[in-house]
């Protein structure tokens, strides 16, 4: 059994989140002027599912490069990504952290009285020789009519930055949202339920 991971994921999202499985982790974020920003670049035409996944294995990849310079001792390392869809809509197939105001109010008003999907990919490298165990999270997220005055009151608090989707269920965000059907953990960014088996078959202990 391993005592512990590496977390390849900058988001305290899921650092509280692996917490609360009760999970050792280290963290193995990328290092300074190392290149990520481009790979969670869209492809021409491709789906959500096809690019959350196709992300995550390549920051699995990145990650073990990462750990393999180190030098430190070898741990599963764990990789996540989160991204928000309108499957079948050409503005909104994927709809990633926005870039400015302007991109968030955009997407907002795209999910607005919509019924959007929360895709988070998750991979367990095992070993350094093996490929990533990994799966994909799908839920359907109805989000509220918000007005043009509540996304600007929203967009001031600052909440949508770094969030795929341009809003946080965990946050003030939570108020746009009716219903969910999947796995509230998992449109947080780290599905507890998915993950904690993933790591019973990485042999990493939790909860």
């Amino acid at each position: 059994m391993h005592s512990f991971i590496y977390l390849a994921s900058q988001s305290p999202r899921r650092q509280e989140l692996l917490r609360q499985l009760g999970v050792h982790f280290e963290m193995l974020a990328p290092a300074p002027g190392e290149e990520t920003e481009s790979i969670e670049i869209p492809l021409p035409h491709e789906k959500a599912y096809d690019y959350v996944q196709r992300v995550t294995l390549a920051k699995s990849k990145a990650a073990l490069q990462r750990w393999h310079k180190s030098g430190l001792e070898w741990a599963p390392i764990l990789c996540a990504d989160t991204t928000v869809s309108i499957p079948n809509s050409a503005d909104a197939e994927i709809l990633g952290k926005p870039t400015d105001a302007v991109d968030a109010a955009r997407i907002l008003n795209l999910l607005s009285a919509q019924v959007h999907e929360v895709l988070t990919a998750v991979a367990i490298t095992v070993t350094p020789q093996a490929a990533p165990l990994a799966f994909v999270q799908v839920s359907k997220v109805q989000f509220s009519a918000v007005s043009p005055d509540q996304i600007n009151h929203y967009i001031a608090s600052g909440e949508p930055f770094g969030k795929a989707g341009a809003y946080g269920i965990q946050g003030l965000g939570g108020a746009f949202i009716p219903s969910i059907e999947g796995s509230y953990s998992g449109i947080m960014g780290l599905p507890l339920y998915e993950t904690a088996q993933l790591l019973k078959r990485a042999q990493v202990t939790c909860i």
